[in-house]
């Protein structure tokens, strides 16, 4: 069985999304940083993070074997889920017309049900491919150092500094535009970089005023970036986190906002599909598979995988999966490993797999082979999700944990390891470079929120800020170990896993034409581009998301 055969095209799954907005060491964002936030949601004024919102199509996960579909609702039946895709939070815009949700769920249902060699076809789609064009694949370069200690290939840096040229300005404050909020901040940024404090101080004011977390998307990640160019001025940025408590959602509403951002947008689904897949063909034959993931979170993003092994014709294979877990994981999931375990028990009950489970409660940098137990005969199966880049490297530690975390998994022999990260260069580059290229990338994520959601909807406010405002303040204002948020660009992980001694396993061509299938049903403005072995999942002119993997 291949990964045509258990490929599901899951839209409503979202137990295990992995918290790409924290880390074991980040509290969240102190009120006084926020509380000055300009909020424009009508007449009732809401409380930047204590804002609460009473949903009664997300659930949190609990121990019961109901919301143990939680996240893969299809766990008892289609109907099942396509009951709750109806219910689901949905782009709200012209795209979800009955016919499209039809459409959709037709789709999934032929994806569990495929067995033929054909892709997907959507020739009735009425979205076209995206606008964006594709990206020929470049070969990889040698690594150059860059300014301070950043490094890129020869055509990142080309293409990076393309960009940062053209959204740059000037810094003088006389008689600057404050109609562009863009270039508003980018000039602010500017004169901070340059210790003008005085500039600094009368742009931030400017800046402040234009901001709003119910706008336009430049005015809420604005706000955002607002208070991060402060926290660094004020040198808060190493204990913002730490200095001043503020009330946090609880585990259960922290997984309803990270519910309606998989919902939202496909950037997870994105992830997840492209890991399954992969582990899919590279376990195709296997009967004793091992399963670590570096992310355990809820350990439900497995549903679809375990379910297709278990309808395997030749009959299931025994799975072993052995998840990694830091605070980060505990806190959204609101308890221990113990609730994974019963998690997986249940769905191994349900779909007649034996599937066994360990649990490893420490940091990644701190996983050694022996806490892995990997026995002979296994195929081994190794899963990174948008967790590797909080591993600090060379640029931190002498020791460098990120490159030797890699070789330590390429010591264990894997089938497969899967890759999936933000494409942004945010690991050392010097800090203005750093701060145009955190207000591009999240500005085209912000974009695509507006797809989803009214700007005045509490639900998208607090999916920005409870699972994305904590990263963008720890880009702008931390600096050292404190700077969790080290985000590299696919070329990079390229050249880490290559001198770790791996190579590239090439990624399906069926999981692809699934995940074109997928982006039309969101917007026009999501692209799929091919590159260098690796599939980039990206808005308009900008990849947000890699996925690769290697052996």
């Amino acid at each position: 069985m291949d990964s045509k055969q258990f490929l599901n095209f899951d839209v409503t799954s979202s137990g295990g999304i992995p918290r790409t907005s924290s880390y074991p060491t980040v509290s969240p964002i102190p009120n006084r940083l926020l509380g000055s936030l300009k909020i424009d949601t009508g007449n009732s004024p809401i409380s930047s993070l204590s804002t609460q919102f009473d949903s009664d199509t997300l659930s949190a996960l609990s121990d019961s074997q109901e919301t143990l579909s939680g996240a893969s609702p299809s766990c008892d039946s289609l109907q099942e889920s396509n009951h709750h895709f109806h219910r689901s939070f949905l782009p709200q815009n012209a795209c979800w017309d009955q016919e499209t949700r039809h459409r959709l769920l037709e789709l999934e249902t032929r994806l569990m049900e495929h067995d033929g060699d054909d892709e997907v076809t959507t020739s009735k789609t009425p979205f076209g491919e995206s606008s964006r064009p594709t990206t020929s694949g470049q070969r990889n370069r040698p690594w150059s150092q860059e300014g301070q200690g950043s490094e890129y290939t020869q055509s990142e840096v080309k293409r990076v500094e393309k960009r940062h040229k053209s959204m740059e300005v000037e810094t003088s404050a006389q008689g600057f535009p404050t109609s562009n909020l863009k270039q508003l901040l980018i000039v602010s940024a500017k004169a901070l970089s340059e210790n003008k404090m005085k500039d600094f101080d009368h742009l931030i004011g400017k800046a402040r005023s234009c901001v709003s977390i119910s706008g336009e998307p430049i005015q809420r990640l604005g706000a955002y970036l607002v208070e991060g160019l402060v926290a660094r001025k004020e040198a808060s940025g190493n204990n913002i986190y730490h200095a001043l408590r503020c009330r946090e959602p609880e585990g259960k509403d922290l997984l309803s906002y990270m519910q309606l951002l998989y919902d939202m947008c496909p950037y997870l689904k994105f992830g997840y599909m492209a890991a399954n897949g992969a582990i899919a063909e590279a376990c195709r034959n296997e009967d004793q598979i091992h399963i670590i993931d570096f992310q355990i979170c809820q350990g439900t993003q497995w549903t679809t995988l375990l379910q297709a092994l278990g309808a395997r014709p030749g009959g299931a294979p025994h799975v072993r999966i052995t998840g990694i877990d830091d605070p980060v994981s505990r806190y959204a999931r609101g308890d221990g490993l113990e609730v994974v375990a019963k998690r997986l028990a249940l769905i191994s009950e349900k779909f007649s797999i034996p599937v066994e489970f360990h649990g490893v409660p420490v940091f990644s940098p701190d996983v050694t082979r022996d806490m892995l137990d990997v026995r002979p005969g296994e195929a081994l199966a190794v899963n990174f999700p948008l967790q590797l880049h909080h591993t600090a490297d060379e640029s931190v530690d002498v020791s460098n944990p990120r490159d030797g975390l890699l070789r330590m998994v390429k010591s264990l022999s894997p089938k497969v390891v899967t890759l999936v990260e933000q494409e942004s260069n945010t690991n050392t580059t010097p800090f203005f470079n750093r701060f145009v290229e955190t207000l591009d990338y999240y500005l085209a994520m912000f974009e695509s929120l507006d797809v989803s959601l009214p700007r005045n909807s509490k639900e998208r406010i607090n999916v920005e800020q409870h699972c994305l405002a904590r990263d963008i303040v720890n880009i702008v204002a931390c600096e050292g170990k404190e700077r969790v948020e080290r985000h590299e660009l696919f070329g990079k992980w390229k050249s880490r896993f290559t001198m770790a001694g791996f190579h590239q396993y090439p990624l399906s061509s069926y999981v692809n034409s699934v995940i074109r299938s997928l982006l039309r049903c969101y917007s026009e403005h999501y692209s799929l581009v091919e590159k260098d072995g690796a599939m980039l999942l990206g808005w308009k002119n900008r990849n947000l998301i890699s996925a690769s993997a290697w052996h």
